[in-house]
């Protein structure tokens, strides 16, 4: 059939076809952070805690949620429940936390308005310190093995007193890190427990569009399963050590990081539901087209299509039983 010959409309049609088939091909950007969803028995309090202790973040809501913002527009959104949230068994979510400018003063600080904070083990055999600059230094900044504390040891190493990372106890029992000296106090991080962090990075591509990594440090299919390190390393705040190896530190949505060691014991994680950290929020602009995309792909939905106020969103599931949640909201 003459093309040129067809009447007007259904030229139209058919010419257009291989056009929107072509734009409904086109993968969807990668999510936005929006904000980590906490449950607190009393939201209020637990707002002003951080306000206080964090200055660079202020009191808001979002969806009639009261709310904690962050620089770079990053949310905290705080759930009221009758009885104090539990953090055991052990979730994926182990801790969130806080780019400071200056660790050391941020200490300081702390001890000065009666922050309760949580100490760092040296080595097994005991010893503490608020943060990791006033141990010994490592290579990468995180911590030594035994037999590596025992070379700085014999070599006279001292510590430096400079930046590091360190933990208080925030509202709800929640472990906070703070870490510095950055050139900006804001909410940076959620750092988690996985099965097998190399598989799940390959998860997070696959069904969130993450970014592919360098062809050299991008995990295989076939090859992402990886035991856990043989030895544990300090400055720690189980004096047993931290298996550290491996670890994952390169899954970030907009400037809010998720960093994750392995799975620490060999119990399995349990559902992130109902603790305190109840899951995290991602932003969308076509939750539609997500929701296809993800049941193509065979992701477990934990929830189907809800309302976050005015928004439509989805709770999934991730690769070590963290809830996920996309959240509509146009641009």
């Amino acid at each position: 059939m003459n093309r040129g010959l067809l009447p007007p409309l259904l030229a139209a049609l058919v010419i257009g076809a291989p056009l929107r088939a072509t734009a409904q091909a086109e993968p969807l950007a990668t999510p936005e952070f929006h904000h980590l969803h906490l449950n607190s028995v009393n939201p209020e309090a637990a707002i002003d805690f951080y306000t206080r202790h964090f200055p660079s973040t202020r009191r808001t809501s979002f969806a009639g949620q009261p709310a904690l913002w962050s620089p770079t527009d990053a949310l905290i959104l705080f759930e009221r429940v009758g009885t104090p949230p539990p953090s055991q068994p052990q979730s994926a979510f182990w801790h969130f936390g806080w780019h400071v400018t200056d660790v050391q003063a941020s200490v300081q600080n702390f001890l000065i308005d009666g922050v309760t904070l949580l100490p760092l083990y040296t080595e097994r055999e005991g010893g503490t310190v608020f943060t990791s600059g006033d141990t010994w230094p490592s290579s990468g900044g995180v911590g030594l093995t035994a037999a590596g504390i025992a070379e700085a040891k014999a070599a006279g190493v001292e510590p430096a007193f400079g930046p590091g990372f360190a933990y208080l106890r925030g509202p709800d029992d929640a472990i906070v890190e703070y870490q510095g000296d950055r050139e900006q106090e804001r909410f940076n991080h959620v750092h988690l427990y996985m099965e097998q962090p190399f598989c799940a990075l390959l998860w997070y591509q696959r069904h969130l569009q993450l970014p592919r990594r360098d062809e050299q440090t991008q995990p295989s299919e076939d090859g992402c399963r990886a035991e856990r390190g043989e030895e544990p390393s300090w400055p720690s705040l189980d004096i047993e050590g931290t298996f550290r190896s491996p670890s994952l530190n390169s899954i970030a949505f907009s400037d809010v990081s998720l960093y994750a060691y392995m799975n620490q014991t060999d119990v399995a994680l349990v559902s992130t539901r109902g603790q305190l950290m109840d899951h995290f929020a991602l932003r969308v602009d076509d939750l539609d087209a997500w929701i296809a995309k993800l049941r193509a792909e065979g992701v477990t939905f934990l929830e189907e299509e809800y309302r976050v106020g005015d928004h439509r969103a989805i709770l999934i599931e991730g690769p070590s039983r963290e809830a996920i949640e996309l959240i509509e909201i146009g641009g």
